[in-house]
């Protein structure tokens, strides 16, 4: 590893490989340094390496892994691609982070894992909820009061996304009209599921598998799908220890705002966390705390840095390399995503076959 600045590459660049993590990285100058970019787009490498400063351009991966001294890479891609690019990196013992999910399948996914338990290579996946401000202090105080006792057990924890602008005034990304070139994706359908349910789970994956992933940060243990609603509307699961949890998808729509919230109910109070635009910039999500533990019930909202959620998830990133922290997310803990929604997907294709009889 480097003295001083680590040495970071990207592999792509595109709408999220920018606005996402370019720019963050691009910002934390004292702590790291893009050092080498690989896009199969000439054009458009050209454009973004001047924006930002990088010195070195390559066509693909395998050139910029087999020319660079890296501490870390940045694989911003389509996440049906990391089956394919993902074991390099892990092979050449290159700390690398990725974004949500794992892969498409589970199957992919248990072979990643593996990959990386072999090779000891760090895998973080971009769950970038985690590193808000707001989720990092609610998940403090989650795990303060589960210690304590002081507010009885935790009983529930209800997350709820309705569509809406995801993008948050993010800025316009650099591009051109070239064409990616030929590319290897996962192979669909993936095991155990028709072309119709692979393309259902491909889409929820993409959609809803933050918030799968959140529902059991917050609970601090593992949980399994027990009922979907016809609708599609709810998800119902319970934890290893009983707990119970919901996760409410597409209740509404908003056309300019994010409502995305999160609650995790004890029995003499509560932690409400709001989350902002999953691409806002200085911005914080917002926490609602309620304690009604003995005298006087109370309301109280702490006051968070304007710091956004993947600007946090970049400096966490750069901290795990360096060994200051665990990962905010492991590759193993990212598998248990893929499995639920797996769950969730098979569970209403039944719904289908029971109206065709």
């Amino acid at each position: 590893m480097s003295v001083g600045k680590l040495k970071i590459g990207f592999i792509g660049s595109g709408f999220m490989g920018q606005n996402a993590h370019l720019f963050n990285y691009a910002m934390l100058e004292e702590e790291c340094e893009v050092v080498a970019l690989a896009e199969p787009r000439a054009e458009l490498a050209k454009k973004v390496a001047a924006r930002y400063g990088i010195s070195r351009i390559y066509a693909n991966h395998t050139e910029l892994l087999a020319n660079e001294q890296l501490d870390a890479v940045i694989a911003s891609q389509p996440f049906q691609r990391h089956a394919i690019l993902i074991p390099d990196i892990l092979r050449a013992g290159v700390p690398v982070f990725t974004e949500k999910p794992l892969t498409l399948s589970v199957e992919a996914g248990e072979r990643l894992v593996k990959l990386g338990q072999e090779t000891g290579a760090l895998h973080v996946v971009g769950y970038h909820k985690r590193s808000d401000p707001a989720v990092e202090y609610a998940k403090a105080l989650i795990d303060e009061w589960q210690a304590s006792g002081e507010f009885g057990k935790l009983n529930y924890v209800r997350v709820s996304m309705p569509p809406g602008n995801w993008v948050g005034g993010a800025d316009n990304a650099l591009w051109t009209d070239e064409p990616t070139g030929a590319t290897e994706w996962e192979p669909q359908p993936v095991p155990g599921m028709t072309e119709e349910e692979t393309g259902s789970y491909d889409w929820f994956v993409n959609f809803y598998i933050h918030q799968i992933n959140a529902i059991r940060y917050m609970l601090g243990e593992p949980y399994k799908l027990v009922y979907a609603a016809r609708s599609g509307a709810l998800l119902v699961g319970e934890s290893d220890s009983g707990k119970c949890v919901t996760l409410e998808m597409g209740t509404y729509v908003t056309s300019t705002d994010w409502q995305e919230s999160i609650l995790v109910t004890f029995e003499k109070g509560f932690i409400k966390i709001e989350l902002p635009a999953p691409l806002a910039r200085q911005r914080a999500g917002k926490v609602t705390v309620f304690r009604d533990n003995g005298g006087t019930p109370t309301f109280t909202e702490p006051v968070l840095p304007n710091q956004g959620a993947m600007r946090k998830q970049a400096i966490n990133f750069l901290a795990a390399v360096r060994g200051e922290r665990p990962a905010p997310c492991t590759a193993e803990e990212a598998l248990e995503d893929l499995k639920i929604a797996r769950d969730y997907v098979l569970f209403m294709s039944k719904y289908k076959e029971e109206s065709k009889v």
